[in-house]
């Protein structure tokens, strides 16, 4: 890549999401040797949440819109990497991969809309491969601490065993922080679609979605609670299951099947032991399907009080074919959908910019752990308030 003129280029800068992840990067990098700009589709309105968040005036604004393919193309020439907020992606994320596509151009994104992204591996694979653009999606609580927390505890697996786990469930213990009314968003957006193209449902309902050509075996389907006798817990189904699964699949596949190809994986939220923990269960189903309790319209989103007091705590139990069992966590210091969300995108932009050499990971359309793998949960750990455990071995 010749050089650029930034590091990150934060697209969507004065959403509600981009400004969290602008007041980050400013708090975090400003000052440093990572060069970044803000952009969004009025520089009035930039100016104004620069000076609402507290940014520094010296900070680039770029003014890119949606609507103006050109305004994209021009963007993505002048960054490393282009940090997009703005979704939902099947309405307004298309043509700003074709552009990072198109001059290679790396670029994160928090996308959780599986047809979408099975779009993209279809339109954009080759593209990317021949440019060298490293599109990495689902870069904040859906998938990061799921799709790097599998790696992890395949890597300590790997060191400790000398084998990976071909079985791994994911259990949440522990979860604060408001539904993220993007999430709903993208959500009513993908089922208007699968309303007049029927395979979308197809590809929502396949754990293998976003391997073409290569399908493992079958998966837990973590549609109902269940009593999990070794854990002592009721679990209830987790909602962005069907979302990170395929994420951790993808990420099986393109690291050349490293977990094995008949890897198991699941997700489900613990609800604890006995009748209470049962009762739990079954309500977090129903409120599964009513997607929360009047989540936030796009744009909106909980106060910095609730951002602050918010938290996650998810455990990865691994078992290997020869019987031994390995469990580590992530966890996060603040609501995962907003205030840990973007920390997570902003780190996975800086690490694409600095970390990952280009003769090392090539382009093409990604999920986090082979992107970039312990070169990431380092900078999480460091700077993100997220943290990796062993927890047994």
């Amino acid at each position: 890549m010749s050089e650029r003129e930034f590091d990150v280029i934060i697209y969507g800068s004065t959403g509600y999401t981009g400004r969290l992840v602008a007041e980050y990067m400013n708090a975090q990098y400003n000052g440093s040797d990572v060069k970044w700009a803000m952009a969004g589709r009025s520089m009035e309105k930039l100016n104004a949440v620069a000076d609402e968040m507290g940014i520094a005036s010296d900070i680039p604004k770029v003014v890119a819109n949606s609507d103006d393919p050109a305004s994209l193309a021009d963007m993505a020439a002048r960054t490393k990497v282009v940090l997009t907020t703005v979704g939902p992606y099947q309405l307004y994320g298309t043509d700003m991969v074709a552009a990072c596509a198109e001059a290679g151009t790396d670029c994160v994104d928090l996308c959780g809309e599986p047809a979408w992204m099975h779009d993209t591996v279809r339109d954009f694979q080759k593209a990317a491969e021949a440019s060298g653009a490293r599109i990495v999606h689902s870069c904040g609580f859906d998938s990061i601490p799921f799709d790097l927390g599998v790696f992890y505890t395949q890597v300590k697996a790997e060191e400790k065993h000398g084998e990976t786990c071909s079985r791994i469930r994911g259990r949440v213990r522990k979860m604060q922080g408001k539904f993220s009314g993007g999430t709903a968003a993208s959500f009513m957006e993908t089922m208007k679609r699968a309303g007049k193209q029927p395979e979308v449902l197809d590809w929502l309902k396949d754990p293998f979605t976003l391997t073409p050509g290569f399908e493992g075996p079958k998966q837990p389907h973590g549609a109902k609670p269940i009593m999990e006798e070794d854990l002592g817990s009721w679990s209830a189904p987790f909602i962005m299951a069907s979302i990170n699964t395929k994420n951790v699949h993808r990420s099986n596949a393109l690291l050349g099947g490293r977990y094995g190809e008949d890897f198991v994986y699941d997700e489900m939220m613990l609800t604890g032991p006995g009748e209470g923990g049962e009762q739990m269960a079954k309500g977090v189903m129903k409120m599964n399907a009513s997607m929360g309790v009047n989540p936030p319209k796009p744009g909106e989103g909980p106060t910095k009080e609730e951002r602050e007091n918010g938290f996650y705590d998810v455990m990865f139990v691994g078992d290997t074919k020869s019987g031994q069992r390995v469990i580590c966590s992530v966890a996060g210091d603040k609501d995962p959908g907003y205030g840990s969300t973007s920390k997570m995108i902003a780190e996975a932009a800086v690490c694409l910019a600095k970390d990952i050499d280009r003769g090392c990971v090539g382009g093409g359309i990604y999920t986090p752990a082979p992107a970039m793998g312990m070169s990431l949960i380092e900078r999480l750990e460091k700077n993100a308030g997220l943290t990796f455990k062993v927890e047994k071995l």
